[in-house]
């Protein structure tokens, strides 16, 4: 019944905009699953203020934040389908399209740091994973750092051995999963906006995200100890159904890359410090404590998920590695 009710939305909305009447602007939906207050709630709409302007209101961008239009495991059935036309997800989402590539980006301790991620994103192993995606009907327009993960729980997490036995979320990256498991924790595959619950009453024991997410989403809140690893890094993937782009009147189109252009360099210029503000007001709330690895604890963590790597050329694909090897000079296993 979804997928007819879906299939019957995406039939209104894939109407080639080009013949719409000229007074009636054209209606871009773009849904994401986070709170408007994060680098890519604060993203989505710097690209509606500009994509408004740019097309002198041609165009009315319509953003839907906090999964209020679609869950995260919804969504990208839902763009193919036309029932929405532009989504942010986490790269790990395009696993169960069949383009597992993504998840190499999930890798434990691959970017050193935030320079090193958008150099490589911006380079041949971005350009090289939007490719991957045109066959199922979808365009990469760009790609959005959302910074390095922390991990929380009810207890200190600084030793390997800390996981032992904990249930954990993940957003459904079988990368994400390995290096979990590595640790000893059960990992649970969770739509994002049932985290918060899950934490309060226990179905989940703990998770990984951004300070920006423990802040927004309050997790924090459900979570007595933050342990700031920045073992791996959250980048999403802006993403649009090609019928629909590819029917756009080009100049309407040239405008909104150029809106997609300018809104990208700013919510990557905003992420670093959006994640360093959230953590000082949750250090601030002091409704958690925070912890810190030392070089001993980080080579520790490092070791034990080491595995990762080797076992990823099954999943991922030896390509994309070696790809990830070249542009980030590092070694793979």
């Amino acid at each position: 019944m979804r997928k007819l009710l879906l299939a019957v939305a995406a039939a209104a909305i894939l109407v080639v905009p080009a013949v719409a009447e000229a007074q009636s602007p054209i209606v871009i939906k773009f849904s994401h699953v986070v709170a408007n207050d994060t680098p890519k709630g604060k993203g989505a709409l710097k690209f509606k203020e500009l994509a408004e302007k740019y097309t002198d209101g041609k165009v009315k961008i319509e953003v839907y934040p906090n999964s209020t239009l679609y869950k995260d495991k919804e969504e990208i059935e839902a763009l193919q389908l036309g029932s929405v036309h532009i989504l942010a997800p986490s790269t790990a989402k395009f696993a169960p399209l069949g383009i597992k590539e993504f998840e190499a980006l999930d890798l434990p301790w691959l970017f050193k740091d935030g320079d090193t991620y958008a150099n490589a994103m911006k380079g041949t192993i971005g350009k090289w994973l939007f490719q991957k995606l045109e066959a199922k009907g979808i365009t990469g327009l760009a790609y959005w750092d959302n910074g390095f993960h922390m991990v929380s729980a009810n207890r200190p997490l600084v030793k390997p051995t800390d996981f032992q036995g904990l249930k954990f979320r993940i957003s459904g990256s079988k990368v994400a999963d390995q290096y979990f498991r590595l640790v000893g924790t059960i990992p649970q595959i969770m739509a994002f906006s049932e985290v918060y619950q899950a934490l309060q009453t226990g179905v989940v024991d703990g998770c990984e995200n951004t300070a920006s997410n423990y802040l927004t989403q309050k997790f924090f809140e459900v979570q007595k100890d933050i342990t700031v690893s920045y073992h791996a890094h959250l980048q999403y993937a802006v993403i649009v159904n090609s019928k629909f782009w590819s029917g756009l009147p080009p100049d309407i189109r040239t405008q909104l890359e150029k809106a997609m252009t300018d809104a990208t360099d700013y919510t990557n210029s905003i992420a670093r410090q959006e994640n360093e503000d959230a953590l000082a007001e949750i250090k601030k709330l002091g409704k958690t404590t925070l912890h810190y690895l030392t070089d001993a604890d980080r080579k520790a963590w490092q070791e034990a998920m080491q595995p990762t790597y080797k076992w990823a050329k099954g999943r991922v694909g030896q390509e994309v590695l070696d790809l990830l090897a070249k542009e980030l000079d590092v070694k793979m296993n």
